[in-house]
């Protein structure tokens, strides 16, 4: 269990105020994240990685010379939200480009995508290598389905390296691209893992037992198995990876050379994991291997995971010069770092004031006073509901969607409140919460509920009437908007499967003739009972697709949590 904490909503705020207060000699906080203290004396390409908090030393941990330039830091087990990998990538970037990397999960991908396009909007050249490491979350054949673990490391360290030693942009993105595609892990749990503030773990492990398998959020394993001795946990470890079928292109066992890295999660010690090791570096030698600069220790965590991965690194000569070039960060530190040439870069300033709000009319100002009272209905809703929706959630998932819910609706909440009382139109409004609910909540609902706010805004705007027609507008226009950038379709198990329904029974009873609040309630309804369809659907999109089977007969939490929430807006409606 997390035993030490203040407020447990800002949790990742405090540890990261903390971390950066600890490690002045390398890091400084600039919006969404961390940027290196110090720069050398020549540009080079920037390196940012990032991810949700809680897997300490990754990713804040991993920046300074030799390693990463930035890491954007969401909120714990949630990606960081857009606006705040931007913020990073623009306090790293030095005029030679930037490369984004991090573990291939849809929030993320949806999140540092959009950063990318943005900064590339303002000539950045910006690119993107994810990390798809882990051997169990897809078979070789769709490798790039595969998430990303703790062999995030040897992608980040041979980048890195490569940008210390004045690669270019395209070749620094090569080495990133050829370092992921020879690196393989696989993990193990022996218990869950628990968030600041919560009763019970994210997912159990039966007494005895060991999890193979999962994710690092505490996404499923394949298989439950009783847990065997230190020997017998390398034996796993090295039959999996060693497989021929994973053996990377270019690569040959007999011969071969291999970084290991045995990565603890959180709660088995190092000394159980220098007894595991013993066995490993036996297994490696046995097939014929070189071990090059092996790592015991934990290099990518889960919180408070009882868990070990083993990720071997297959090196070719650049990539073996580039693992063992110096590197001089918080958590990671090898090889002998000149540090006499590097500059101070200033702490960053506070972030500039919030834009004056735009004019409004009173009839929009009104609209807003509704939206932000519909807005605090809803964060009494998913406040009540957060555990369930983490229960149905943690089936087939990770088991945050309620946690992620909880901090997306406070956050807009509080800032709804706030933009009303300043006298904020309906668009200004709903555009300002979207932000405060997608930086809060991060991950794959965060981007999309921000998203769908916007929308609405954008087709509200400050100084018109929020007419029925209008709100119908830019809900359909919310559900392209979210097809489009998820790119989920109706059956995938997604809120895709909630929000169709609702967009196209509200838009038909609109053009009907119906007032808003009547033509609410009847799309809402409609969002209900297609949510609960959604029980009968394997999932296509999403941490829950490699895990499909077991979310038979549970409806998808995204769907639900939609549908609940346009209930609940429409007991706001009439009683208006």
């Amino acid at each position: 269990m997390t035993r030490l904490w203040n407020d447990p909503a800002s949790f990742a705020d405090d540890m990261v105020d903390g971390f950066v207060r600890a490690n002045t000699r390398w890091v400084r906080r600039v919006t969404g994240g961390v940027s290196r203290s110090t720069r050398s004396a020549e540009p080079e390409v920037a390196l940012v990685i990032g991810g949700g908090s809680g897997h300490y030393p990754a990713f804040g941990g991993l920046v300074g010379p030799g390693l990463a330039h930035g890491a954007a830091m969401g909120n714990l087990f949630a990606s960081p939200s857009a606006h705040q990998v931007e913020g990073v990538i623009r306090a790293s970037e030095q005029g030679r480009g930037a490369l984004l990397s991090f573990g291939n999960y849809a929030g993320d991908v949806l999140h540092f995508g959009a950063a990318q396009e943005a900064v590339r909007a303002d000539g950045i050249d910006c690119r993107t290598v994810t990390v798809t490491d882990d051997i169990f979350s897809a078979p070789p054949a769709e490798a790039e389905r595969r998430r990303g673990i703790a062999g995030d490391l040897t992608v980040f360290k041979a980048a890195g390296a490569a940008a210390a030693q004045g690669y270019g942009i395209d070749d620094v993105e090569r080495v990133a691209i050829t370092a992921n595609a020879r690196t393989r892990s696989m993990g193990v749990a022996f218990t869950g893992c628990t968030l600041p503030g919560a009763e019970e773990p994210l997912f159990t492990v039966p007494e005895g037992k060991m999890a193979v398998g999962l994710g690092i959020h505490g996404e499923p394993g394949i298989d439950i198995t009783d847990i065997p001795s230190a020997d017998g946990l390398a034996e796993l470890f090295i039959r999996h990876l060693l497989d021929p079928a994973e053996i990377p292109d270019g690569a040959a066992v007999r011969g071969g050379r291999v970084v290991p890295i045995l990565n603890g999660l959180g709660s088995v010690k190092n000394e159980e994991l220098y007894v595991v090791y013993a066995r490993i570096a036996d297994l490696l030698e046995e097939a014929g291997l070189t071990v090059v600069d092996p790592q015991v220790g934990e290099f990518c965590t889960s919180f408070d995971m009882a868990g070990a991965s083993l990720t071997l690194f297959w090196v070719d000569d650049e990539l073996e010069r580039l693992w063992l070039a110096p590197a001089d960060t918080p958590a990671f530190r090898t090889g002998s770092m000149d540090t006499s040439a590097l500059e101070p870069v200033a702490a960053a300033g506070e972030d500039e004031a919030e834009a004056e709000l735009p004019p409004s009319s009173e009839e929009s100002r009104r609209a807003a006073r509704l939206i932000s009272e519909a807005l605090d209905a809803v964060r009494e809703l998913i406040t009540e509901q957060a555990a369930e929706l983490g229960r149905i959630d943690a089936i087939a998932g990770d088991g945050d969607h309620g946690i992620g819910m909880q901090r997306g609706t406070v956050a807009a909440a509080e800032a709804a409140a706030a933009l009303a009382e300043q006298g904020a139109g309906a668009e200004s409004l709903l555009a300002r919460c979207g932000d405060a609910w997608s930086d809060r909540a991060g991950g794959t609902s965060g981007a999309l509920w921000g998203l769908i706010l916007k929308t609405v805004g954008s087709h509200l705007g400050d100084t018109e009437p929020a007419t029925a027609p209008a709100v119908a507008a830019g809900i359909a226009a919310a559900r392209d908007a979210v097809m489009e950038y998820g790119k989920a379709k109706v059956g995938d198990k997604t809120m895709v499967d909630a929000l169709v329904p609702f967009a196209d029974t509200l838009s038909a009873r609109v053009e009907a003739g119906e007032g808003l609040a009547a033509a609410w309630q009847r799309a809402a309804a409609a969002a209900a009972q297609a949510a609960e369809a959604t029980a009968d659907l394997m999932p296509g999109m999403g941490r829950a697709r490699s895990h499909g089977a077991k979310s038979l007969g549970t409806p998808d939490p995204g769907a639900v949590s939609l549908a609940l929430i346009a209930e609940r807006v429409h007991t706001v409606l009439a009683a208006r």
